[in-house]
């Protein structure tokens, strides 16, 4: 078919070809299993050589719909509970396709007054959603990762300040190394922003005060006042069985020490929403940065974080100033988000995080967070009744962690049977739910953040697990 401006007409077609597979596919997902072997060898009609001419825009969509509707891992529904994935709400779903209709450059004002007042607007939205003060800067960023980079590129360029050194211009030769100090909750995330800013993956000193991996704040309180200036991670939210860190208690040793206090609030900032949680986040209000995730419990399509950071001026210091003649200067009432954080070239993710946050409101979203806290409850008191599962660790938020132990299993054999469990819930497809090691045992820890779920779905989730694990024992 060639080039595409010949096939230019056949743009809407293309588009209302996806609209029209749009509520087959959406009314039954809720239904559907979360991975449907009957169609997995689709995937490999996705290869082949590259075409030569193509087959043009109908036909390639309408085979991308063919497989893709089949084929895909029905993770945005309610029963994929791996890992931490949210769905995406109505409201957010129409304002990513308007995202990929309007193709806005997003991170210069230049291009698109829109996409950066929509930016704007999401960012104080989510501060006072989240308690913050009006004063943070924040900057949209593609993950909680890349928000834990923006955070800790923050968190170094101060650092570095401290020992006379320009670290955006000059970098890190001659500097000591940074110190950095965690709980045993720390997450991959904060390491891989680590390592990305050549400070080291295993750099973060871990101080720990039991097998969980809670903090020894007086541990803590021993270092810093050892270490010069550090910096600080506090975990508001911990992904294997949903404890936080003492964040308060750290704001204060950081104020008394002279430390950089950052949030990994990947999740956990969202426990600020209702009165029942607010108190395990209790003084991220005090943090120099915080990150968390849109695409987990915020609801919003793949590729949504955000960064937010006390002294907003340390955002363009860290990644502005880039000496290039053809880009804008910084402006404070014309902001160019490209100065602010790690990229460069940005789509206007901001889009259906304003059309989810004015769908359906904070309180909306403390319902969501509500529900689903009272969901794992639901689940956690499923296991507490079961004689054949068992708990193992309280249940404050929305992760449930437990293993199955069937009476008569000796001790030695559950770690195996727990890991053969998760595989075969994986291949099953039914339901998704992992495995993972806490407090040195293999468990499962089911994470309820998808807005579809309900409690036929975690009635699903047990029912499907007692059956897999009663077929491995062979009862």
């Amino acid at each position: 078919m060639g080039d595409p401006l010949i096939s230019r007409d056949d743009a809407a077609e293309a588009l209302g070809m996806v609209a029209r597979a749009a509520g087959p596919y959406l009314d039954a997902l809720p239904h559907l299993p979360v991975r449907d072997l009957t169609h997995a060898h689709l995937v490999k009609e996705l290869d082949g050589p590259l075409p030569e001419d193509g087959d043009g825009t109908i036909a390639a969509v309408a085979d991308l719909l063919r497989i893709g509707t089949r084929a895909a891992t029905h993770s945005s529904g309610p029963r994929f509970f791996h890992f931490v994935v949210g769905g995406s709400t109505p409201a957010a779903q129409a304002g990513d396709w308007i995202t990929s209709l309007l193709d806005q450059a997003s991170g210069l004002w230049l291009t698109s007054p829109f996409a950066t007042q929509a930016e704007t607007v999401v960012l104080r939205w989510l501060k006072e959603m989240f308690g913050l003060p009006p004063s943070y800067g924040g900057v949209l960023t593609p993950s909680a990762t890349f928000a834990n980079l923006t955070g800790l590129a923050c968190a170094r360029h101060w650092w570095a300040a401290r020992h006379g050194v320009d670290v955006t211009a000059e970098g890190l030769v001659g500097l000591p190394r940074m110190p950095v100090f965690s709980s045993g909750y720390v997450h991959a995330s904060s390491r891989k922003a680590l390592q990305l800013l050549g400070l080291g993956r295993d750099s973060v000193r871990t101080l720990t005060r039991d097998d969980a991996g809670r903090l020894d704040l007086a541990a803590l309180d021993r270092e810093l006042a050892a270490a010069g200036p550090a910096v600080l991670i506090a975990n508001a939210g911990e992904v294997n069985g949903g404890d936080f860190d003492p964040v308060d208690a750290m704001a204060d040793l950081a104020e008394r020490h002279g430390a950089w206090l950052h949030v990994d609030g990947a999740f956990g900032l969202f426990a600020a929403l209702s009165p029942r949680t607010a108190h395990l986040v209790r003084g991220i209000e005090r943090a120099d940065s915080l990150a968390a995730d849109g695409h987990k419990w915020l609801n919003v399509p793949y590729e949504s974080g955000f960064a937010f950071v006390r002294d907003a001026s340390v955002l363009g210091r860290a990644f502005g100033s880039w000496n290039a003649a053809y880009l804008p200067a910084p402006d404070d009432e014309f902001v160019n988000y490209n100065n602010l954080g790690p990229e460069s070239s940005r789509r206007a993710r901001a889009l259906p995080i304003w059309a989810t946050l004015r769908a359906y409101g904070r309180a909306g979203h403390q319902a969501m967070v509500e529900r689903h806290r009272d969901l794992a409850h639901y689940l956690g008191g499923i296991v507490d009744r079961s004689p054949e599962l068992e708990l193992l660790a309280p249940v404050n938020l929305f992760i449930v962690c437990f293993r199955f132990r069937p009476p008569g299993v000796p001790e030695e054999e559950l770690d195996d049977l727990n890991r053969r469990l998760g595989e075969e819930l994986i291949e099953d497809g039914r339901v998704y739910a992992g495995t993972t090691v806490y407090r040195g045992v293999v468990a499962l820890r089911p994470a309820i953040v998808n807005w579809r779920t309900t409690t036929e779905d975690i009635d699903l989730l047990a029912a499907v697990v007692k059956e897999i694990g009663a077929r491995l024992v062979g009862r």
